[in-house]
């Protein structure tokens, strides 16, 4: 009985860590729904969509405290900033609490004081276009070295950004518990550590947690609680 009763109360506390997410192209009106449905249902952080479907997330949602995540500049990063600026305006606009932005990878690699440039004017407009809008950078660490994690997460902290994000999920790696901590021990303590990609099962998100991590994108929530 005392096992079954922690085993229920990690699951209880696993749900205000996770991002319950489908960013599949081809997910439909009643994959959408369904999420919602599930996140109000287990008491989620948020969903994480893609920018289309927000105002129904937002219909969906009112009244709870699941939040309305999207992706900016998903899945690559490569857009330019003007069209991040607008797509994240847009999307604060149709309901969206948070916002999941790519870093643009190339950029970083090449110009890092124009790169930090692109996270400022994103913070800034965001931060006018709605106060308590939360902002997430993600790095896609599966194709950056350690230095460049550090970097990247530097300039996400200097820039305003509320956490750091480890993946897309779309990318050719996912999170791991070793850019997790490097990630945690360059923003320190008070800023918050996304990590997503890969998250199945209830073990691996308790080693990210352990890690650092204080949020976690998972497609696969449901197996976590369960």
């Amino acid at each position: 009985m005392a096992k079954t009763t922690l085993q229920g109360r990690q699951r209880n506390a696993l749900t205000k860590f996770i991002d319950h997410t489908l960013l599949k192209a081809d997910a439909k009106a009643s994959d959408i729904a369904r999420l919602c449905r599930e996140a109000k249902e287990h008491g989620f952080k948020s969903v994480c969509v893609n920018p289309c479907w927000v105002p129904k997330c937002r219909e969906m949602l009112a009244g709870t405290k699941v939040a309305v995540c999207t992706v900016i500049g998903f899945p690559l990063g490569a857009t330019s900033t003007f069209a991040k600026v607008e797509e994240s305006l847009q999307a604060i606009d149709d309901g969206a609490d948070e916002l999941d932005v790519v870093i643009n990878q190339g950029l970083l690699k090449s110009d890092i004081y124009a790169c930090f440039c692109e996270l400022s004017e994103i913070v800034r407009e965001c931060r006018a276009a709605k106060k308590g809008v939360v902002l997430k950078l993600i790095l896609e660490c599966c194709n950056l070295t350690k230095d460049e994690i550090v970097v990247a997460s530097t300039a996400a902290k200097k820039a305003g950004f509320d956490f750091v994000k480890t993946s897309t999920g779309f990318g050719k790696g996912g999170a791991t518990v070793a850019d997790v901590k490097l990630m945690r021990k360059t923003v320190g303590a008070k800023m918050g550590v996304k990590a997503a990609g890969g998250i199945r099962d209830r073990k691996t998100a308790l080693a990210m947690i352990r890690a650092g991590a204080n949020r976690l994108g998972c497609s696969c929530g449901l197996a976590l609680v369960k």
